[in-house]
């Protein structure tokens, strides 16, 4: 009897939850248990040397004591991915951290802010009403006052197709606040109509109503025209919504905002902006800001070349476009869309000179012009390691990759090269991430991605297998946010 009484405390002991300010610690043996018992649970995929999750762990935590203290059905709970691998392999968790929401056991990708509030208030909005009910003409008033954009309904029979419809796209959409009423006071002061779907904003025409029908389609389409100013300031609150949204043409300026032409700048964008919304989206960036020096970069621009305009298209590939001609005039800027939109834009790579001595070391130098003539030589393979000189895993990298080099520096069948992805860029082959490791092989010129360790007798396998055996190795590391190995473009 009493080995039956041990072995039920192990078992409950194993499968009970524990909590650590007020965040609920998840394993493999009661994750299940967890999603079951909970219909709303919000969990942490995390790993205990990421840096990330380290900046996360204080706010998720009185995120999690603020929802216990309003007595909350919402939970938050933590895992240990480097530990319990399999239960993340299972949600295919491939960064650090990522996070999940489970509605009565079913997940989705959690798509709010990484502060307290940002935390809560998203969740409200997953578990709350799709849309707030609005019965006076105050209420209504004081939450267009308190939002900056705000999309209500206007439906006298809210059991009508059309309100059913804005109710259900409302519940998916997590961006924006919604409304609806049915009151005659609220129409009447807003100056609506039943049946009407009216965007309020507080920048620009500061209301837009829906003309089309009230469907799913519409809404979307509509919400992305309008939501955003017609010259969007890039900045840490608007870069989700720029990057992440619907619109993935964007005209970018470069532009100082203390310089004393800012603002004619700006308003001889706002008229093209207006002619071409929702085709393309105008995006000012603040040269002045020093956080937007790898912004510059990245378009191999330099402060000199201010003002500037480039154009950015965000599919599988982003790339990129430059005007024929300089000056932010109305009339360029507009030729330059229009010419876009058009597709008659070349697109706009950036290129090094060709250095002299490109060839004389054991690791060979590419840029854009040499690429293909060295690395699609049919008679070798050609490992590429795509680098850039501010990366600390491509200088960790380093040595190792010079003493490879030196190991193969004699082969007539193998070249180690390397190219600086900042600066060079090639119209075949994108790169998201530093370093990234490529082999062109002879004969074929198939491309391997390389994924196995970055020592010097993993590479020299890798070659001498001609990459046979590195697509598996390590695959559920690679492309992680923060796991050592990448930084991001």
């Amino acid at each position: 009897m009493r080995l039956f009484l041990s072995l039920c405390v192990l078992l409950v002991s194993a499968y009970a939850i524990e909590e650590e300010e007020g965040v609920l610690v998840l394993t493999a043996d009661n994750f299940d248990k967890a999603i079951e018992e909970n219909e709303f649970i919000l969990v942490e995929f995390y790993a205990p040397w990421c840096g990330h999750c380290k900046s996360l762990a204080p706010e998720y935590a009185k995120a999690a004591q603020a929802l216990q203290k309003e007595e909350s059905n919402v939970k938050l709970a933590k895992v240990d991915a480097t530990v319990h691998d399999k239960v993340a392999q299972k949600f295919g968790v491939r960064g650090y951290p990522t996070l999940k929401f489970f509605r009565n056991g079913k997940d989705s990708e959690y798509g709010g802010g990484r502060t307290k509030d940002e935390i809560i208030n998203w969740l409200k909005k997953k578990t709350g009403p799709p849309a707030t009910i609005l019965e006076t003409a105050e209420a209504a008033e004081k939450l267009i006052e308190d939002s900056e954009v705000v999309i209500v309904g206007f439906f006298k029979d809210q059991e009508s197709k059309d309100a059913k419809e804005f109710l259900s796209f409302a519940g998916g959409m997590d961006d924006y606040p919604f409304a609806i009423t049915s009151t005659d006071e609220v129409i009447t002061k807003l100056e609506a109509a039943d049946g009407k779907v009216i965007l309020f904003k507080k920048f620009d025409e500061k209301r837009h109503e829906l003309e089309d029908k009230v469907e799913a389609d519409n809404l979307k389409a509509f919400i992305a025209k309008y939501s955003l100013p017609l010259v969007v300031e890039f900045n840490q609150e608007t870069a989700q919504k720029i990057f992440g949204g619907d619109i993935k043409s964007h005209l970018l300026m470069f532009l100082s905002k203390k310089a004393e032409d800012f603002s004619k700048h700006t308003e001889a964008a706002t008229s093209v902006a207006k002619e071409q919304r929702g085709k393309i989206l105008v995006v000012s960036i603040d040269t002045d800001e020093e956080d937007h020096a790898r912004i510059m970069e990245f378009f191999g621009m330099k402060k000199e070349e201010v003002p500037a305009l480039r154009i950015i298209k965000m599919e599988d590939d982003m790339t990129k476009f430059k005007p024929a001609k300089t000056g932010l005039d109305a009339d360029t800027i507009r030729s330059f869309v229009e010419d876009f939109l058009a597709d008659k834009l070349k697109q706009h790579l950036l290129s090094q000179d060709l250095p002299e001595d490109w060839d004389k070391t054991p690791v060979k130098v590419l840029v854009s012009s040499n690429f293909d003539e060295v690395a699609m030589d049919k008679k070798k393979d050609v490992l590429v390691e795509f680098y850039a000189p501010w990366c600390g895993h491509c200088k960790q990298l380093a040595p190792i990759y010079d003493e490879l080099g030196e190991k193969f520096k004699d082969s007539d069948s193998v070249v180690i090269a390397k190219m600086d992805a900042t600066v060079n860029e090639l119209e075949h082959t994108k790169i998201q991430s530093f370093p990234t490791i490529k082999l062109w092989k002879k004969e074929t010129n198939e491309v391997v991605d390389y994924n196995g360790e970055r020592t010097l007798d993993g590479f020299t396998k890798f070659l001498e297998g001609k990459g046979q055996e590195s697509e598996e190795e390590e695959e559920e590391e690679e492309d992680e946010e923060d796991d050592g190995k990448h930084d991001e473009l």
